[in-house]
């Protein structure tokens, strides 16, 4: 491949991990409400009302851990891909392209922070949750290979944005 078409590949892939990210975060902050209502009732000593969440929450992290593990492989694959292009490679005429990206992987952080806030906030509900067993360690591992994919995205969109600055041709003025 060359680096044109590359660079549009790692800039649909950006786009789509967004994606689903941003379709994770409402089912994240759901399951967050839910523990919290299941915590509130044991402490009220009420009956808890809410009997699936254990089943929905694991069922939940499983499938997010079994699409991640679908797309790491791509994602290594484009960067090794990418590492392989010389320099010269990345030439001006990409520079466009390679802002698009780096817009693209800098929403892409933002869709890591909503991710990880709510992870964060479940797992502040999670605290001292012993009423049922809850595969919370495979939503972690699921949150730290998101954050740590991201942040490769996002070097790899700076270094592309990079190198194509460095490769476009001057301007000349003919006053």
């Amino acid at each position: 491949m060359n680096s044109e078409q590359l660079l549009e590949q790692i800039s649909t892939r950006c786009e789509a991990l967004r994606n689903l990210l941003q379709q994770e975060v409402p089912a994240l902050r759901d399951f967050s409400r839910r523990l919290l209502q299941i915590t509130q009732q044991l402490r009220k000593n009420i009956e808890v009302r809410d009997t699936t969440f254990a089943t929905d929450f694991n069922t939940y992290v499983q499938t997010l851990r079994d699409t991640l593990d679908k797309i790491e492989p791509t994602w290594t694959e484009l960067r090794a891909q990418i590492r392989q292009l010389p320099d010269n490679a990345w030439n001006g005429e990409l520079a466009l392209g390679a802002k698009g990206l780096n817009l693209r992987a800098k929403a892409l952080s933002a869709a890591c922070d909503e991710f990880t806030t709510e992870y964060d906030t479940f797992g502040k509900h999670y605290k001292n949750f012993t009423a049922a067993k809850l595969n919370v360690w495979l939503l972690t591992s699921c949150q730290t290979d998101i954050h740590n994919l991201t942040g490769k995205v996002l070097f790899l969109a700076r270094e592309i944005a990079r190198k194509t600055e460095q490769n476009r041709e001057p301007i000349h003025d003919e006053r």
